[in-house]
């Protein structure tokens, strides 16, 4: 028994899956990620007093949080194991079900349609500045909408496609290490002079471990487009495929450019950054309307995403039972 209590299960990953979607991401003080995100934090101290605040020592920052993460709730199932196997598999269902994050993803874009439906344009900032990273007092109602729809498309992948992938891969040693990856690019991964050499590493594993998950949420959206009213998955795979390059980064054009496409409504937009004009580009047919004027627009990106990610997740589940 021993290590394969470690490898990828179909009945947890279900069973994780079902938990995050009834109830979402669990609020407890030992929450894996939150710990993650305060080791961190210690660890940059410490290596920065040392001197360490270059590209070496972001990569020593990530063999670290390995060693811990990855060695340490590893090590807790299998000694968990030796006294009660069912206790081991309980501990890891639950531990799966705190690193994904889809119930959340939806509630907070939800939170922002509330805003939106109530005409309340503070109300709408305040709760779409908790999504994305621009300034907000510029935008219209329409224009939080479109960013709350932007911001479910984009974290499908790192929130919950990208988790789910690497925990049919590895197991949960998998599904934990592309949270560290994943903590440390949300932390550190900045491209200032603080954090241009030390951020590195983090940031770039950020963008290898999405890479394929990101690809893949473009034709998994894409099928999901097929079953979602009045989506089209010929201008979903379309539009991923030609504008993927358009937004910066190696990831995240994949899946805002085919939600764009897949509810042929488009995104983006004007988009202010400290008062500065960062980007007026638009993503998806250049016939269709801008997103946000119907309020049926982020429900229907809802239940897309929502189907995507239950999408994924029968892929995963049937993948991990064929090989395992």
């Amino acid at each position: 028994m021993e290590l394969s209590i470690l490898r990828p299960s179909a009945p947890l990953l279900a069973g994780a899956v079902l938990l995050d979607l009834l109830f979402g991401d669990p609020v407890y003080a030992a929450h894996p990620v939150r710990l993650m995100g305060r080791t961190l934090a210690q660890f940059e101290k410490l290596l920065r007093a040392a001197g360490l605040d270059g590209y070496f020592g972001g990569t020593l920052l990530f063999l670290l949080l390995t060693a811990l993460w990855c060695g340490g709730l590893s090590g807790l199932v299998l000694a968990l194991a030796h006294w009660s196997y069912w206790a081991a598999m309980v501990l890891q269902l639950f531990l799966i079900y705190s690193l994904l994050a889809l119930r959340d993803l939806l509630r907070h874009g939800w939170a922002v349609e509330i805003a939106v439906r109530a005409g309340s344009l503070p109300d709408a900032h305040c709760e779409v500045s908790k999504l994305v990273g621009r300034d907000t007092e510029r935008m219209d109602l329409a224009a939080c909408r479109r960013a709350a729809m932007e911001s479910l498309s984009e974290n499908l992948t790192d929130g919950f496609v990208s988790p789910i992938f690497w925990y049919a891969v590895g197991g949960l040693p998998g599904i934990v290490l592309f949270k560290i990856v994943s903590t440390m690019d949300s932390m550190v991964g900045y491209k200032t002079p603080q954090y241009l050499r030390f951020g590195w590493c983090g940031a770039r594993l950020d963008d290898v471990m999405n890479w394929l998950p990101a690809r893949l949420n473009w034709l998994l959206i894409s099928v999901g487009a097929a079953i979602v009213p009045r989506c089209s998955p010929a201008k979903a795979l379309r539009a991923g495929w030609r504008q993927h390059a358009l937004l910066p980064g190696p990831n995240s054009g994949w899946s805002e450019a085919t939600t764009a496409g897949a509810i042929q409504r488009r995104l983006v937009g004007q988009i202010w950054r400290r008062g500065q004009l960062v980007t007026e580009l638009w993503l998806g047919d250049e016939r269709d309307p801008p997103a946000g004027e119907d309020d049926s627009d982020l429900r229907r990106v809802a239940v897309l995403i929502t189907t995507t990610g239950l999408l994924a997740t029968g892929l995963a589940v049937l993948a991990i039972a064929a090989l395992h």
